[in-house]
Parts: C-alpha cells; sequence; structure tokens
C-alpha cells in the first residue's frame, strides 16, 4: 500500500477517534456526575475544556504545522490526545478529569489543523477526491455511532472505557503516521501571533468561567462581574493586537463580508442551540426518567439519524442550491424542533422528545455542508485555511459559551422552581436547603431523599422532577429562539455574490492554506 493510503488511514483513525469522543462523552457524563462525585457545574467543565482549548488552539495549531511540519504537530497531537484518554479514564476527581479534558483538547487542536492538509500533501486529482470522500464518511459515521457506543461501553463496562478505548486505536494511529506519513512544511509561513493567543484565550476562559460561576452563585456575584469585565477588557486588547500585528491570527478585515459574518453567526447559531443542549437533554433521559447510559445513547440516535440523512442530501445540493437556501431553512428547523422539546411535563415519556429531535436533525444537517463551502467560498484561496479556522473557531466558542451560559440559566430556573414545590408541600419546605445542595452538588434522588422521610420521597421526587423540567424547558426555548435569530441573520447576510468568483472546495483550500480544522457538533 503506497505512503498516501498510510496517510489516509492514520488521519481517519485520528479524526474518528476525536469525533467520537465527544459524542461518546455527553452520554456518560450521568455516570461520571455518580461516580466521581461530580458537581453540576463539574459537568460543564468537562464538556468546555476541551471545547475552550480546542478553540484557542487551532489557528496558532496551523501555523506552527506550517514551520514545523504537518506530520510532527499531528504526531504530537496524537500523543496528547491519546494520553490525555488515559489520564481520563484513570480520573479519580472531577479536577483531574477536566485537566485530562484539557490535554484532549490540546491534542485535538493540532490533529484537526493537519489532518486535510495532510491529505492534501498526500493525494493529488481523482485520488484527493477518493480521500476527501472516505475521510467524510468516516466523520459521519463516528457522529453517528457514538452515543450508541457510549451506551454500550458505560452501561457493560464503565465510563471509563469511553477514554481507555482511544488509547490503542491512538497508538496504531501514531505508529503508522511515524512510519507511513510523509513530512511537509511551508518554510515562508509567517511565525505564530502569540500575543493574539494569549488574549484570545485568556477572554475566552475568563467569560467561561463567569458563566460557568453564575449557576453556582449568582448573575449580580461579585466574581462573576469581574470576570464578564474581564473578558470585556481582554478582547478589546486582542482586537487592537489584531489590528497592529503584522501576522494576525485572524484577519480582521474579513468581517466586512456579510458572507463571512453570515457564515460565523451560522456556526455560533448551531453551537449554542443544538450542541449545547445534547448536554442537558441526556441529563434528562437519565437523571429525570432513569435510562441507563446505553438507554439514553439509543434514543439519542434519533437526532443524530435525522442528522445522518440529510447531510448527505444537503452536500449533493451544496453546489447547485444557493447556501443561504439550506443553512437559514436548517437553522429554522432546528429552531422549531427545539421549541418543539421545549413543553416537557413532570409526567412526560421520553417520546413527547422524539418530534423536536427528528426536526432538529433534519436542520442540522441542512446546516453543516453548506457552511463548510460558504467558510472558505468568500475569500481566496491563499486566506481560506485563516477563513475556516475562524469558522471552526466560532463553533467552539459557540459551544463552550451556550454550555456555560445555558446551565447557569438552567440552575438558576430549575432553584426558583424547586424553591417554589418545596413550599407547596408540607413538611418539605424546610429541607430545602439541603435539598438544593444537594441538586448543585450533583447528588441523586435517592441520596437526596435520604435526608427525607420516606412518607415524603413521593413528593420530594415529583418537585425535583418537575423542577427540573421547568428548568430544562427555559433553555431548550433560549435555544430555539437563538437558532431562529440566527436563521434570520443568516438569510439576510450570506449572499451568492460574496463567493469568490472560481470557488474552491475543501481540497483546494487544504493545498492552499493548509489548515483547515473539521468543525465539532
Amino acid at each position: 500500500m503506497g505512503k498516501k493510503w498510510w496517510t489516509l488511514l492514520a488521519v481517519s483513525l485520528g479524526t474518528f477517534m476525536l469525533l467520537l469522543d465527544i459524542t461518546i462523552v455527553t452520554v456518560a457524563l450521568p455516570a461520571i456526575q455518580h461516580d466521581l462525585h461530580a458537581s453540576f457545574s463539574d459537568l460543564q467543565w468537562t464538556i468546555d475544556a476541551y471545547a475552550l482549548t480546542l478553540a484557542a488552539l487551532l489557528l496558532t495549531a496551523g501555523s506552527l504545522a506550517d514551520m514545523f511540519g504537518r506530520r510532527r504537530l499531528f504526531a504530537i497531537g496524537l500523543v496528547l490526545f491519546t494520553l490525555g484518554s488515559l489520564l481520563c479514564g484513570a480520573a479519580t476527581s472531577p479536577f483531574f478529569l477536566v485537566i485530562a479534558r484539557s490535554a484532549q483538547g490540546l491534542g485535538g487542536g493540532a490533529m484537526f489543523a493537519t489532518s486535510l492538509a495532510l491529505l492534501a500533501h498526500a493525494f493529488q486529482g481523482r485520488d484527493r477526491a477518493t480521500a476527501f470522500a472516505v475521510w467524510g464518511s468516516v466523520v459521519a459515521v463516528a457522529v453517528a455511532v457514538g452515543p450508541l457506543l457510549g451506551g454500550v461501553l458505560t452501561t457493560d463496562l464503565s465510563w471509563r472505557w469511553i477514554f481507555f478505548v482511544n488509547v490503542p486505536v491512538g497508538i496504531v494511529a501514531l505508529v503508522i503516521t511515524i512510519i507511513g506519513v510523509v513530512e511537509s512544511r511551508q518554510p515562508t509561513a509567517p511565525r505564530p501571533d502569540w500575543s493574539g493567543f494569549v488574549l484570545f484565550s485568556s477572554a475566552l476562559v475568563a467569560l467561561v468561567y463567569g458563566l460557568i460561576r453564575a449557576s453556582q452563585t449568582s448573575w449580580t456575584d461579585t466574581g462573576v462581574i469581574a470576570c464578564f469585565a474581564s473578558a470585556v477588557v481582554l478582547a478589546g486588547a486582542f482586537v487592537v493586537a489584531e489590528r497592529r500585528g503584522s501576522h494576525p491570527m485572524f484577519d480582521l478585515s474579513l468581517f466586512r463580508v456579510p458572507t463571512f459574518d453570515g457564515s460565523l453567526l451560522a456556526n455560533f447559531a448551531i453551537a449554542a442551540s443544538a450542541f449545547s443542549l445534547l448536554l442537558y437533554l441526556v441529563l434528562y433521559l437519565q437523571d429525570a426518567l432513569g435510562y441507563t447510559p446505553l438507554q439514553a445513547g439509543v434514543r439519542m440516535l434519533v437526532i443524530s439519524g435525522a442528522t445522518f440523512a440529510t447531510s448527505a442530501l444537503a452536500g449533493r445540493l451544496t453546489n447547485s442550491v444557493p447556501a443561504r437556501w439550506l443553512i437559514s431553512p436548517g437553522l429554522l428547523g432546528v429552531g422549531i424542533g427545539l421549541l418543539l422539546i421545549a413543553h416537557l411535563h413532570a409526567d412526560s415519556t421520553w417520546t413527547a422528545l422524539v418530534p423536536g429531535l427528528i426536526l432538529t436533525g433534519l436542520g442540522s444537517g441542512m446546516v453543516n455542508p453548506p457552511l463548510a463551502s460558504v467558510a472558505v467560498g468568500v475569500v481566496e484561496p491563499h486566506r481560506a485555511g485563516m477563513a475556516s479556522g475562524i469558522n471552526n473557531t466560532f463553533r467552539q466558542v459557540g459551544v463552550a459559551t451556550g454550555i456555560a451560559a445555558l446551565g447557569s440559566i438552567f440552575a438558576t430556573r430549575e432553584a426558583g422552581a424547586l424553591t417554589a414545590a418545596l413550599r407547596r408541600t408540607p413538611g418539605l419546605a424546610h429541607l430545602f436547603p439541603v435539598v438544593a445542595a444537594g441538586v448543585r452538588s450533583g447528588a441523586t434522588t435517592a441520596q437526596i431523599g435520604a435526608h427525607v422521610p420516606a412518607r415524603l420521597r413521593p413528593a420530594l421526587d415529583l418537585a425535583l422532577r418537575t423542577s427540573f423540567v421547568r428548568g430544562l424547558n427555559e433553555i431548550v426555548a433560549i435555544g430555539g429562539v437563538i437558532a431562529i435569530v440566527g436563521a434570520v441573520a443568516t438569510f439576510a447576510l450570506i449572499r451568492s455574490r460574496d463567493i469568490v468568483s472560481g470557488g474552491h472546495d475543501a481540497a483546494d483550500v487544504a493545498d492552499h492554506a493548509l489548515e483547515v480544522p473539521v468543525g465539532i457538533g
């Protein structure tokens, strides 16, 4: 087998491992919460630690790969991700797990930033089209089977195996990369924008930390306000640095193109709505309805299957239908689907989710393929890597801020509803501090009920489920509004006349820009 096919195998294994890990983790979070005695904010950080490091590193990793070698950086990414996976599986505390997830994010950023570039360097002509088709199929399969495989591993073995399974895959991919992948670099590549990297990362961390802290304290807490103020100052400093820098990581002139702005809004909107809410829907299935991880994973196939179905159709239509007629209706479908979900009751069954999950999945599948083309189609080929990188960065920012902000709103609404429910129940009102502390710490209903007389436990269970559902309904409705606003904005902003004449596909982007990280959803 020629070295180019070894390159395809290595990149496909790495990509499969990365994307599989994202959907697997979501299904396993309740088990992690129970085993590590994790709080609600710990669960938020388990997802956001990965998204934050990935968002911060994407563009910088591309520059490092151009300078020091794409194969070298891809191999380093494999080592970091595999080691991070091993540490995640061995985690003994939520803090340990969050740090290990950050290591996974660093490795993931290095791999995402180099995967398509390695394929573009190894393949030419018709073989290149075949390679990208195989890679795209790997992406689709990884996203589709993640919830089910995560449920199987967590139910039959342990949540730790969702991370341990990456270790042999990562080792095999690393050996293939070292033996079979040809090195490539760009001798004239500009140096990384370190000041932009530090300022952007710091602003994002301050914002997300403030949002998650708000769920533990309040939106008016001094520490929360200080975090938000710091994020604003750091973001302003980042803009100044990018304007004055000779080789900025964000080319701010791209923001003058309405279609580029529309693609950013679309990436942010779908990430901050549908993708961010998957965590809370899984918590509902397992914590509120009592399903096992496997049972929850099977039910989440409803949304991933719908996404898979329309992604294929949207991919075929991308070259013949204007992008906004796919992206905007897709976001509208996501928004309406989420609004359909936002009418749950304490006695609802999981089937109440089905219509909304199907519509949300169908809409999501319509958005992703044309977004990839729009992100790079509005610029000349030599700037396509940065344009794609910024779009993928905005998607990760949407995931991180969406999970943090929606989680804080959920916690606030749940606490308010729980207070009202307990006050209406004779004998439970005085137990609110104990019950609220148990909810914040991630205790199960049974653990919280241990502090309550047996005759009052059915009433407590009803109060907990009612408050959970009310909090969930509110954030799902907010997610629906975000998606609908995104649909309106993208329809107004995305214009066919902004697409650069002659366009270029993903292979062209990787060939010219050599840094096109795949988006995560």
